[in-house]
């Protein structure tokens, strides 16, 4: 099976994924000793073109999880975006170490949906957005020697297979079809409604950088006045964690709450998910 080049296409508002998604594509490359291509899609700007991609292509598409599942402003843009010609797709999903649920059976619908096959599949604990008591420090290198691994897994299928038909898409969390969103819990077990929740911005603090209005993935910060979110706000904390002035945060009590729950609910070790496809038999 001929691979011209790989591109990694990643969602990412707080650069987990974006390093996974990178060090994956990196790796395949590395193996398959052909060109790696970056495409960040995480801002609005960056989503304004479709994302075309050749029979020849090796796609890894990457995104965060959010309320177990593909964010969900993001999954009908990825179906808007995404063109594939048949090639070949790696999916991968990151989540901040309480469950993937349903996010890589439906990252990996909506793949196959734009024309790609799926190859594999993988699912990896990252630091969560919220707070840096879950998956402190992840992704780390033993997380890097992982997707190094998987890459040379993928890299191998690839090489005894003629074309992306040849391999039988891997099965992934034993078929499960795609769930519910989670449903968000404060620390007193019932449930945390923060749906409409935004973030406040200390006037004292900001400087008028405009780094958040430039990070936001849904453009809902406007760069001349960064102290108000007057359109959606996805919870991504893209402006809180990359504000320099640390001038932004949430206060809302639901939120917080919640957070305490995860904190105390989800400390534990998790580990990734790897699923890989076969040569498919006759």
């Amino acid at each position: 099976m001929d691979i011209a080049r790989v591109v990694s296409a990643y969602f990412s508002p707080t650069g987990a994924t974006r390093k996974v998604a990178k060090k994956l594509g990196e790796s395949l490359a590395r193996e398959l000793g052909i060109p790696h291509k970056a495409a960040d899609i995480t801002t609005p700007k960056n989503r304004q073109k479709e994302l075309l991609f050749a029979s020849d292509d090796l796609v890894v598409l990457a995104t965060p999880t959010y309320a177990g599942r593909v964010p969900n402003k993001l999954a009908p843009e990825l179906e808007r975006l995404i063109r594939g010609s048949g090639g070949a797709c790696v999916v991968a999903t990151t989540f901040g170490n309480r469950n993937p649920d349903s996010s890589l059976v439906e990252l990996a619908r909506i793949a196959e949906a734009a024309d790609l096959r799926v190859v594999g599949a993988l699912s990896i604990p990252v630091r969560h957005a919220f707070t840096d008591k879950l998956a402190t420090g992840h992704p780390d290198e033993d997380d890097f020697a992982l997707l190094e691994d998987v890459a040379a897994r993928v890299a191998a299928l690839i090489g005894s297979a003629t074309d992306a038909s040849d391999i039988a898409a891997p099965v992934i969390r034993d078929g499960m079809p795609v769930g519910e969103y989670y449903r968000p819990l404060r620390a007193d077990g019932e449930p945390a409604i923060f749906l409409k929740a935004k973030p406040v911005a200390d006037a004292s603090l900001c400087d008028g950088c405009g780094i958040c209005a430039a990070a936001c993935p849904v453009g809902s910060i406007d760069r001349e006045r960064p102290l108000e979110t007057p359109g959606i706000c996805i919870k991504c904390q893209a402006c809180v964690r990359l504000c320099p002035q640390g001038a932004r945060r949430f206060d809302d009590p639901d939120f917080l709450s919640h957070v305490q729950m995860l904190e105390e609910n989800y400390a534990r070790p998790c580990e990734p998910e790897v699923y890989l496809g076969e040569i498919a038999r006759s």
